[in-house]
């Protein structure tokens, strides 16, 4: 699974990376003082590095929950975001992180209960209900088996009924949540591109018909589920392609019990763009014709009414009530 695992020396004696160790006994094992000696470090290939990743296991300092960028989410009091995870397993031609970051390895910060004070410090301070999303630079359930990431953060939030976690993933990973009670204040987030979008760019992601079964068990075991309909990326027959994938999903589901469905379009610092041209030269999404304002490049759409049409075809699935634009 991994190239090798990275041990930051503040945590190698900790309960957690004992146990992330005892799985991988034949994978060799590497010391470090801080993970940005191996994950910052300079002249590394993104793409070749991503057939074979490292693991890291470190300890995260500073502010570990942060406020929500502007537009992320679903309005539900104050949100913040907080990621115990960089980088991905899934290689996503369209993902942002390939451009944030110069290494393709895995660090997975283990200091679980210093994010844990710090969420509760914050919802103790609210008047009122607070959302934290887990799932920013990373895929929150893809290496539960190895993390145990909602074994830990679930029974957190279930102290705090007035906070909601949103888990965004796509991952089947589903097992840990289905082996235990759901609780109401805890919304998994399942994102989707078409069919035909997903084929060419979400490289080791299960396919939607999966991911659709993954929610059905997940709705039959009483957990809210959501859908994150992004990137949109603008195609010949897009509308044709999202009305069957939305005639999959929505007979697929309980369409009254979905917490919240959302479309955003494909969009990314300017800069993280310019570094994914660098990594792949060669890849039809990074050849298209592009916009940036404001520092954020955009796909040019050639049809401006396009997500207006989406919106349209979803409507007759859910409420309006249901939905909300990614900013």
């Amino acid at each position: 699974m991994f190239s090798a695992i990275y041990i930051e020396e503040e945590v190698r004696d900790s309960a957690r990376v004992q146990e992330i160790l005892t799985r991988f006994p034949s994978i060799p094992r590497i010391s470090c003082d801080r993970y940005g000696e191996v994950f910052n470090r300079n002249a590394q290939n993104f793409r070749l590095q991503k057939e074979a990743p490292g693991l890291i296991l470190a300890k995260k300092y500073g502010n570990l929950v942060l406020p929500s960028p502007e537009g992320y989410g679903f309005k539900e009091g104050r949100s913040y975001y907080f990621s115990h995870m960089l980088n991905c397993l899934y290689d996503c031609r369209y993902c942002f992180l390939q451009g944030m970051f110069r290494s393709a390895n895995y660090v997975l910060f283990v200091n679980y209960e210093d994010f844990a004070l710090q969420i509760e410090e914050l919802i103790e301070k609210q008047n009122g209900p607070s959302i934290y999303y887990s799932g920013y630079d990373c895929d929150s359930l893809a290496m539960e088996p190895v993390s145990k990431f909602s074994k830990f953060f679930l029974p957190l939030f279930e102290k705090y009924p007035e906070s909601t976690l949103e888990i965004r993933t796509k991952s089947m990973q589903i097992r840990c949540l289905n082996e235990r009670p759901a609780i109401p204040n805890c919304i998994v987030a399942m994102s989707f591109t078409s069919q035909e979008s997903s084929k060419k760019y979400e490289h080791k992601v299960a396919s939607n018909q999966k991911r659709i079964q993954a929610l059905q068990k997940l709705q039959d075991s009483g957990w809210k589920v959501a859908l994150r309909f992004e990137p949109i990326i603008f195609e010949y027959g897009l509308l044709g392609h999202y009305r069957k994938l939305f005639f999959e999903i929505f007979n697929s589901l309980e369409v009254n019990q979905i917490h919240s469905v959302s479309i955003g379009e494909f969009r990314m610092p300017a800069s993280f763009y310019k570094n994914i041209v660098k990594i792949y030269p060669d890849e039809e999404l990074y050849a298209r014709e592009i916009s940036i304002s404001d520092g954020v490049a955009s796909l040019k759409d050639t049809d401006a009414n396009v997500i207006q049409e989406l919106e349209k075809l979803l409507f007759e699935h859910v409420q309006p009530e249901q939905y909300y634009r990614c900013a």
